[in-house]
């Protein structure tokens, strides 16, 4: 599998009040096509930020980024307009970037009907659970048909039983299509249940101090039979032992 996503030796600093501050420090990772890799750190280490250098909305200090193919963004929050039917929502990013074409519509048409969605598609989110509209939230991020998708605390908004849902059905959705994805969560079981590598950053100036490779021999993986895995607590242990939480 060739790599789509190079990170290498990315720098950022900040003028603070009281100086500069600096923020993160020569990080380095690469993802291949296909894979899904979390990134976790402590609290406030900057683990938003390389998503946000890597989308372009915040620029590096230093270092370069090779990217092969569109990036789609998922924020924390679904972000779907109140005032448009899930059906205009999906198709709302299609309709900003003047891509709004019959090919595109039938793909939108399909992702909502194989993600059990179209039959609500005249509905308006404030109508939709929370997990549906996150699933109505990926497939507007699908339809632009990226090539790695950018996963920014995405469920952290959801209660607890919603949110394992959630992780199955996104899990699902990204492994069909074969989406690379990178996830930034504090979650470390969300990391472990849906991540083929899981990539931890230290405090500030934040480094990558570890990577693991999470490996289930499971038929059918999915991030539910992963949390019942006898490998999932040890994997739980040392990513938790790796973290630099305390200072």
């Amino acid at each position: 599998m060739k790599e789509v996503l190079k990170v290498k030796n990315i720098s950022k600093k900040y003028q603070a009040e009281n100086g500069e501050v600096e923020a993160l420090k020569d990080i380095s990772f690469s993802i291949k096509e296909g894979e899904f890799v979390s990134l976790i750190g402590p609290s406030g280490c900057g683990k938003s930020t390389v998503l946000s250098i890597i989308a372009g909305l915040e620029e590096k200090s230093s270092g370069s980024i090779e990217i092969d193919g569109e990036i789609g963004y998922m924020l924390q929050k679904d972000s779907l307009l109140e005032w448009l039917t899930i059906y205009k929502n999906a198709l709302f990013g299609l309709e900003i970037r003047n891509q709004k074409t019959k090919e595109n519509v039938e793909y939108v048409d399909n992702l909502l009907k194989k993600y059990n969605l179209y039959e609500f598609k005249d509905k308006y989110p404030n109508q939709l659970s929370g997990g549906m509209r996150q699933r109505a939230a990926l497939i507007r991020t699908l339809a632009i048909k990226p090539k790695i998708l950018l996963l920014d605390e995405a469920f952290s908004a959801l209660d607890y039983q919603t949110r394992i849902m959630v992780t199955k059905d996104i899990y699902d959705i990204l492994k069909n299509e074969h989406i690379t994805t990178l996830m930034v969560t504090h979650d470390i079981s969300e990391a472990i249940s849906m991540s083929d590598r899981v990539i931890v950053l230290s405090n500030r100036p934040a480094v990558v101090k570890e990577i693991h490779k999470i490996e289930f021999e499971i038929e059918n993986r999915t991030p539910l039979n992963c949390r019942e895995s006898p490998k999932f607590s040890k994997y739980f242990d040392t990513i938790w032992k790796g973290l630099d939480v305390h200072g």
